[in-house]
C-alpha cells in the first residue's frame, strides 16, 4: 500500500475523515529566511531567496500543509498604500490611500500587479518541488483588514457613522480577495487562506452585519473550485467564533488568545475543522525546546483529533529558535515518545518579583499602556497601538504613552503580574480599558480624560 504523506493526511482532515496523526502545519513566512541566512526584505522581494527559503522549511519541518507566502501588505501595496520595512518582520502599512477620500477603487488587480510575479512564480515553483507531498496554502488578506489598511483609523468610525461606506469597500476589498485566490488557484494552491485579523476586534454584531455574506460567497467560490478554504484571526475573537463557523469555511485558524477547549466544540457543530495553536512568543520565541514540546504533547491529549490541526498561534517571529519549531514537529509525530522524555521536566516560571509596576494611584499625568504581541507584525495589534497614539496625538494634555511587546521576556511577565489574559489591550492608570476592540477616538479620549488628576502630596 502506498506510504501516507502529508499532504494526503491534512486533505483527509480536511475531508473530515479520521487519519493517522494530528496534520502539522507551521506558519513560516519570514521566519523561512531564519534557516537560510535571508533577511524578510529579502524573503518577500526576491523569489530565489524565496524559494531557497520555503524549501529549505520544507525539508526541516517536514510540513503536512505549508504557506508560500505570508504578508498582508501585498494586496495593500498593490492600491497604494506605502509599506515600511523591516529586516526581522513582515513590512508594515505606513500610509492609507483612502483615508481622506471616500472614493472606492472601482478596479481589480492582474497577474503583474505589485509583487504577485514574484508570488505566483514562486507557487508555481514550489507545486513542482513538494506539492505531491506537501499541501500548500495561498494567503489572501480579508476584506476588513485590506479596508482598514487602505481607510487606515477612519474606518473604525466608519463601521458606526457611515455603515454604507464599510459596505460598499468591503465589498470592493472581497473582490480583490477573490481575484487573488482565482490567480492563487491557477498557480497549483491546494487551501485558500483568507487572513483577516481585525476580525478580533469587531463586535459579532459587526461581523453579521459586514462580513458574513462577503465571507460566505467567498467560501462557496473556492468550493466550487474544487479547493478547500480557511479563515485566519488573531486575538481573542471568542466571542465571534459561531458567526465565523456559519460562513462555512473549511478551516478556522486562531491564535493562543482562543480557549481551543472552549472553541473546539463550537467549529465541531459546524464540522469545521480548527487549527492552532502555539503561542508565537511565550512558547515558540521566547520558550525552550522542551517548553514547545510540552505545549504539543498537551494539546494532543486534551482535544480531539478529528477535525484538528497543529500549528502556531499565526506567522512566526523571524527569530524564532529552530530547535523550538523542529521541537514540535517531534512532539506531533511522536506524542508517546515526548510524554515519556518530558516526564521530570518543569517549565522555566517567570520571575514576577522583578517586575516593578507603576505607582498608578500617584501619577503625575495619565499613563496609556498598550499591551501587544507585536504591532510591527500583527495587523490588530498595530490598529490597538495606532488607536492609542491617535488619541494622544488629538489631545492638548501632557499623557505618556507606552507599548509592551511580547517579544520581550519581561514584557510577558509584567502582563502576567497585570493579569492580563488576551492581546491587544489598552490600559490606563493600570486599569484595563479595551480588550480585543479597537475603540473609536472619541470613546478612548474620553477615558483618557477621566484619569486626569492632581499628583498626590
Amino acid at each position: 500500500m502506498k506510504p501516507i504523506t502529508g499532504k494526503d493526511r491534512l486533505l483527509q482532515t480536511l475531508q473530515h475523515q479520521d487519519v493517522d496523526e494530528v496534520p502539522w502545519v507551521p506558519y513560516a513566512g519570514v521566519h523561512a529566511g531564519k534557516l537560510t541566512g535571508f533577511s524578510a526584505i529579502e524573503v518577500l522581494t526576491d523569489k530565489d531567496k524565496l524559494l531557497q527559503s520555503l524549501l529549505r522549511v520544507n525539508e526541516v519541518y517536514h510540513p503536512d500543509g505549508q504557506p508560500v507566502v505570508f504578508d498582508l501588505q501585498l494586496e495593500a501595496e498593490i492600491y497604494g498604500c506605502k509599506l515600511l520595512w523591516a529586516t526581522d518582520s513582515p513590512p508594515s502599512v505606513a500610509t492609507h490611500p483612502l483615508a481622506e477620500t471616500d472614493q472606492i477603487p472601482n478596479w481589480l488587480p492582474t497577474p503583474d500587479s505589485g509583487r504577485l510575479p514574484l508570488v505566483l512564480d514562486t507557487m508555481r515553483e514550489m507545486k513542482a518541488r513538494v506539492g505531491a507531498h506537501t499541501a500548500l496554502f495561498g494567503l489572501v488578506t480579508g476584506p476588513l483588514t485590506l479596508a482598514s489598511h487602505l481607510r487606515g483609523m477612519e474606518l473604525f468610525l466608519d463601521l458606526v457613522y457611515n455603515p454604507d461606506y464599510v459596505k460598499r469597500l468591503i465589498e470592493q476589498c472581497r473582490a480583490v480577495a477573490e481575484e487573488i485566490a482565482r490567480f492563487y488557484l491557477a498557480a497549483g494552491m491546494d487551501v485558500i487562506a483568507l487572513v483577516d485579523p481585525l476580525v478580533s476586534q469587531v463586535s459579532p454584531r459587526n461581523f453579521t452585519q459586514y462580513l458574513t455574506e462577503p465571507y460566505t460567497q467567498l467560501f462557496s467560490t473556492i468550493r466550487a473550485q474544487n479547493a478547500y478554504s480557511a479563515l485566519f484571526v488573531c486575538g481573542d475573537a471568542t466571542k465571534s467564533l459561531e458567526v465565523m463557523c456559519k460562513t462555512s469555511p473549511d478551516i478556522l485558524a486562531v491564535d493562543e488568545n482562543i480557549d481551543m477547549l472552549q472553541a473546539k466544540p463550537i467549529t465541531d457543530r459546524y464540522n469545521v475543522v480548527l487549527a492552532g495553536n502555539i503561542p508565537l512568543t511565550t512558547r515558540m520565541l521566547l520558550g525552550s525546546q522542551m517548553d514547545n514540546m510540552q505545549f504539543v504533547v498537551d494539546f494532543l491529549e486534551q482535544l480531539d483529533h478529528r477535525n484538528l490541526i497543529l500549528s502556531p498561534g499565526c506567522d512566526m517571529p523571524y527569530d524564532t529558535p529552530i530547535d523550538n519549531v523542529i521541537g514540535c514537529l517531534q512532539a506531533v509525530r511522536n506524542p508517546h515518545e515526548t510524554r515519556h522524555l518530558l516526564a521530570s521536566y518543569q517549565a522555566e516560571q517567570p520571575n514576577l518579583e522583578s517586575v516593578v509596576l507603576p505607582d498608578y494611584k500617584h501619577l503625575a499625568r495619565p499613563l496609556v499602556e498598550v499591551f501587544t504581541l507585536d504591532s510591527a507584525a500583527c495587523p490588530a495589534c498595530g490598529y490597538m497601538l495606532a488607536a492609542a497614539q491617535d488619541a494622544v496625538g488629538s489631545m492638548s494634555e501632557a499623557i505618556d504613552l507606552v507599548e509592551y511587546k511580547f517579544t520581550r521576556k519581561e514584557n510577558v511577565a509584567r502582563a502576567m503580574k497585570m493579569g492580563i489574559h488576551n492581546l491587544p489591550v489598552i490600559f490606563i492608570n493600570g486599569e484595563m480599558k479595551f480588550s480585543s476592540l479597537i475603540p473609536e477616538r472619541e470613546l478612548l479620549v474620553g477615558e483618557i480624560r477621566k484619569a486626569f488628576r492632581e499628583p498626590s502630596a
